[in-house]
């Protein structure tokens, strides 16, 4: 049996569209190439903005990738504007300010 390592990457989390899960300025790390599941804090891009690269919360797989929504209803731009989303990478683990595991939402 052969373990496949993915990449992993260092985020800076900007605005406010994740909290309380993720705050301004908390810094995660990204598993590129990781299958996302329902529930889980994703890293995307969408296609009307490819240049723009956000955190959020897969809600489902959609024809076109995935619909993914912003923890914070009031203050997030996701796929309720944009439509689906390409996911890059599933976000595990916060560095700081309190290191710990990011939690899947059922």
């Amino acid at each position: 049996m052969t373990t496949r390592l993915l990449p992993v990457r260092r985020l800076l989390v900007r605005g406010p569209s994740m909290a309380p899960a993720l705050s301004d300025g908390d810094t995660v790390l990204c598993r590129f190439g990781a299958a996302p599941r329902p529930g889980e804090v994703v890293l995307v891009r969408w296609a009307g903005r490819p240049g723009q690269l956000s955190v959020k919360r897969a809600v489902r797989a959609v024809e076109g990738g995935w619909w993914v929504l912003g923890d914070n209803t009031f203050g997030s731009t996701d796929s309720a504007l944009l439509g689906p989303a390409e996911v890059l990478g599933v976000v595990r683990w916060r560095l700081w300010p309190r290191p710990g595991r990011v939690r899947r939402k059922d």
